[in-house]
């Protein structure tokens, strides 16, 4: 046994004590891998650059695992801690790369951005020294972030006079929203849309809530919400509870069982309220849709969650670099495992059985295992586990208008794209128009003529689009188109209530029916259903 390896064999020791046969292998297969790596460096015939090679086998021992443990190299972990920290040093605009050009999408109300002059509709041309025509969407960010208080300067084009001015830019810490949207849907009925779950979302989601006002009911939409941070879903979800409700547990080979409960009385314990889910519902919110629904404090409406009810621990590597491994299963209150079923090592197959079940529209309520029966926790209804959380009230998805050649103009990112060029030609008259909203909801629509320019436009980048397609997903388009500009104009807010107030959402239609008929429909259903 070379020296190197024998040290970290007497570490393994004293970390673990006296071994059992597993450790005494586990030390085995460690010692085989130094001893592989110090040859392989040392004797191979060319240099060899050991790095990537590394990071190849951590990658490739992990895909042998569960679908969900992980390793982020250091520029993953640096984005992934922007996603979820709620900051970053930045200048406070929201951008897009189309045509190799870079496009101010939004600007951060009272952020750098908006102080010196940059505005919406703007294009990017160089960023320091470095021209910034042709840049990747992903080299952007790290132009443009850095240190509060650290200076950048830009060029940038603006369509409305053809000019381009040169600004310098202190950056400052920019939030990082995860309430996409929270506003009133009627007189008494709140909505909040939740897109993620980071460092800031309890608070945004409480100081939401409170500027709305006296709310009778409230829709909770966590559709399309991949989930985030644990603490913050059991905050969010002790917003609704008694102080004590367990949340959820979690417990794992090497992890003892740990129960999180509710840490007060919460902002929203009284009220009606409905969940909205849909496939892309995943992790903490599963734990929020799980705990609410076993609590028999909300009404879960939508369609089965994604199932992905792993805990991962995150191990730092030394080299900014870090592993995201798999520790324990979560149950929600009344003990449903939320992780649904998996073979380790075919992740590929994993993802693929979730977009098949997508694809056949599959209401996941047919054919219950009756061994997988759970009841509420004051009600005693009837809720399953087995993989994912299943809505109380399912409500497919409506795909009447989704067509190959709508598709390929989302997939392209055309409706968008032409969207912006609208915006060029018009966004003086938009805004005159239509100074908010409200105005622009009620008001402005998507013409025939527009219709048929954007196929044509859609033609010129060699798009293949059928005109009875077209006509089939009209409605879907000009809700797109709408949306986009709606977001561009009133801000990131406006693009979510287009999709909510153009008709086009069941799932929303579903939730206000309920609340509409509650004592007949929601009550009911709450506190109504027996143990079967």
């Amino acid at each position: 046994m070379n020296r190197y390896a024998g040290l970290l064999g007497l570490g393994v020791l004293l970390m673990w004590g006296t071994p059992s046969r597993a450790q005494e292998d586990a030390t085995e297969q460690l010692q085989k891998f130094v001893r592989f790596y110090r040859n392989l460096h040392g004797l191979y015939v060319d240099s060899v650059e050991m790095a990537p090679l590394v990071e190849e086998a951590v990658r490739s021992m992990l895909l042998q695992l569960d679908p969900h443990s992980a390793y982020l190299d250091r520029e993953e972990m640096e984005a992934a801690q922007a996603v979820f920290s709620g900051s970053f040093g930045g200048i406070g605009i929201e951008f897009r790369v189309l045509q190799d050009t870079i496009r101010v999408m939004g600007v951060v109300a009272g952020g750098p951005a908006e102080e010196v002059g940059l505005r919406t509709g703007d294009r990017l041309t160089r960023i320091d020294t470095l021209s910034a025509v042709g840049l990747r969407q992903h080299e952007v960010p790290g132009l443009l972030r850095g240190e509060a208080g650290t200076t950048v300067r830009v060029a940038a084009w603006r369509p409305e006079t053809g000019e381009t001015s040169t600004y310098s830019i202190v950056r400052d810490e920019i939030p990082l929203h995860t309430v996409d949207a929270a506003y009133r849907l009627d007189g008494r009925t709140g909505y909040v849309k939740i897109g993620r779950f980071g460092k800031t979302t309890v608070a945004e989601f409480t100081g939401a809530v409170k500027r709305m006002g006296k709310l009778d009911a409230l829709v909770l939409d966590l559709r399309g919400n991949g989930g985030g941070l644990m603490d913050q879903a059991v905050g969010l979800a002790s917003c609704f509870l008694e102080k004590g409700d367990l949340v959820l547990s979690t417990e794992g080979r090497a992890v003892p069982l740990r129960n999180f409960r509710a840490a007060g009385n919460g902002l929203f314990r009284r009220g009606k309220v409905v969940v909205l889910i849909d496939e892309e519902s995943a992790s903490a919110s599963e734990i929020v849709a799980g705990a609410l629904q076993d609590w028999d404090r909300a009404v879960v409406v939508g369609r089965p969650s994604f199932g992905k009810g792993l805990v991962q621990r995150q191990v730092p590597l030394g080299d900014g670099s870090a592993v995201r491994i798999t520790v324990a299963r979560y149950r929600t209150p009344s003990g449903r495992v939320i992780q649904r079923p998996y073979e380790k090592g075919h992740r590929q197959d994993y993802y693929a059985a979730h977009a098949e079940r997508f694809l056949r529209g599959e209401a996941d309520t047919a054919a219950m295992d009756p061994t997988l029966r759970y009841r509420t926790l004051r009600n005693g209804r009837t809720v399953y586990g087995g993989g994912g959380i299943r809505p109380d009230i399912f409500v497919a998805a409506d795909t009447t208008g989704v067509t190959r050649s709508f598709a390929a103009l989302v997939r392209s990112h055309t409706i968008g794209e032409y969207a912006f060029g609208y915006l060029d030609r018009h966004r003086t008259e938009l805004r005159e128009r239509w100074p908010d909203y409200e105005s622009f909801s009620r008001g402005f629509r998507m013409s025939d003529e527009e219709m048929a320019s954007l196929a044509a436009f859609g033609r010129t980048r060699g798009l293949e689009l059928d005109d009875g397609e077209l006509e089939q997903s009209r409605r879907w388009i000009a809700m797109r188109f709408r949306a986009y500009l709606a977001g561009s104009l009133y801000g990131a807010e406006a693009r979510t209530r287009i999709f909510n107030d153009d008709g086009g959402n069941p799932g929303l239609n579903a939730a206000l029916d309920l609340l509409k008929d509650w004592d007949r429909s929601g009550e009911p259903l709450l506190s109504g259903c027996r143990w079967e």
